[in-house]
């Protein structure tokens, strides 16, 4: 689903300007990470369906 929303030519335009993902701690690692590909899947999803 990521990749209909989020086409190669996209990402490898948008990838560069991302800030590269913190290191995780050792103690208190919290949760994991959701890749950034995914994530602007997400936004481009509610952006396009208008959902609240």
């Amino acid at each position: 689903m990521s990749n209909a929303l989020v086409s190669d030519d996209l990402w490898e335009r948008i990838a560069p300007l991302l800030p590269q993902s913190p290191e995780r701690r050792y103690r208190y690692p919290g949760r994991l990470r959701v890749p950034d590909r995914v994530a602007l899947a997400g936004i481009v999803y509610v952006l396009r369906k208008g959902v609240a």
